[in-house]
């Protein structure tokens, strides 16, 4: 009998790309998103691995319709021995430009909707003590940049919800295992239909990364129960950084990481956005986003130029971080 995963946000980005991967290891899969248009490209790619695929249009910001999910993934496909939580959604500008509303809805599908994934998976893994649970984390669950106000918050959270449900199945000797795998930047598609108030089109922060590259890792996790991992040798360095000098990081952040994340393209006034509505309803949009010409990784060329600056970026940071702690020490002094 094959195995069955569950994983959400699989129409598009690193979903669609790690539902392809359980396929090529021989697990049926079970597909949730919003977009029709790419849930059923994502179905034919899975059966064409030669496994079976069930379409569910999913929010997973709703607790009922994951629920329900999980339940008709139980009776069509048999009994889920993978959930995988990926599915995002974000909004580019400064925290005070982001509309209360659009905040809000951001956090319940990138953070609830890792919270309600995992509670439909464990109401059915615990009576069965056995499963695998794989919560798609980021570097920025370590470390805040700037234009990203909703989605780092939501890292941050699903990061905290991460390790406190795993102590809980620690104390309770569960054999479920539970992961979370932290991605680098990604080229996926929700760049090009996310929500921004910017005036310049967003982009992932180099270096890039083809979304195979962390379907393969979130894949390995899900078989082998590692308890984390951070992808890429870039994003290593920052979680260590952020973990060590946490005001360094900031500072680092608001110096080098506002201009990096927007291109010299303006965005078009009947841009796509998919924070309520999905834009892959009725056209597939693949795994894969627009940034493929610099997604090669640490080592792709346009990344490797860049260090240079990268290097003063960082000097920069040092020295704006002793300015600041410098005036805190004679706050301080003058307190008293």
């Amino acid at each position: 009998m094959s195995q069955v995963a569950v994983v959400t946000g699989a129409s598009a980005g690193v979903g669609r790309a790690t539902a392809r991967e359980f396929a090529e290891r021989g697990f049926d899969v079970a597909l949730l998103a919003r977009g029709q248009a790419g849930l059923d490209a994502a179905a034919r790619e899975v059966e064409r691995a030669g496994t079976r695929a069930l379409v569910i249009p999913t929010d997973v910001s709703k607790f009922d319709e994951v629920d329900r999910a999980a339940t008709q993934v139980e009776e069509q496909l048999g009994p889920i021995d993978v959930w995988v939580n990926d599915a995002m959604t974000t909004v580019f500008a400064p925290a005070w430009e982001v509309k209360p509303a659009d905040f809000q809805r951001a956090i319940e599908v990138t953070f609830l909707g890792q919270v309600w994934g995992t509670m439909a998976a464990l109401a059915r893994m615990r009576p069965r003590d056995r499963g695998a649970i794989v919560n798609i984390g980021s570097a920025l669950a370590f470390i805040g940049i700037p234009l990203q106000s909703a989605y780092c918050s939501s890292k941050f959270a699903c990061r905290g919800f991460f390790e406190s449900v795993r102590a809980e199945l620690i104390h309770d000797h569960s054999h479920i295992r539970m992961s979370m795998v932290h991605l680098p930047a990604v080229n996926t598609p929700q760049f090009d239909w996310c929500q921004t108030a910017m005036r310049h089109h967003p982009m992932p922060v180099p270096p890039i990364y083809q979304p195979e590259i962390p379907a393969k890792f979130i894949v390995d996790a899900a078989l082998d129960g590692r308890r984390d991992k951070v992808i890429g040798s870039w994003n290593k360095v920052l979680v260590v950084a952020a973990k060590l000098v946490p005001g360094l990081g900031n500072h680092y952040a608001a110096i080098g990481a506002w201009e990096t994340q927007l291109t010299p393209e303006t965005v078009s006034p009947d841009r796509p956005i998919n924070l309520y509505q999905p834009v892959d309803h009725d056209t597939d949009h693949g795994a894969r986003g627009s940034f493929s010409d610099k997604a090669g990784g640490f080592m792709d060329p346009s990344f490797l130029k860049s260090l240079p600056k990268t290097a003063q970026t960082f000097a920069q940071a040092v020295a704006s971080t002793v300015r600041y702690k410098k005036r805190v020490l004679e706050n301080k002094r003058a307190s008293h």
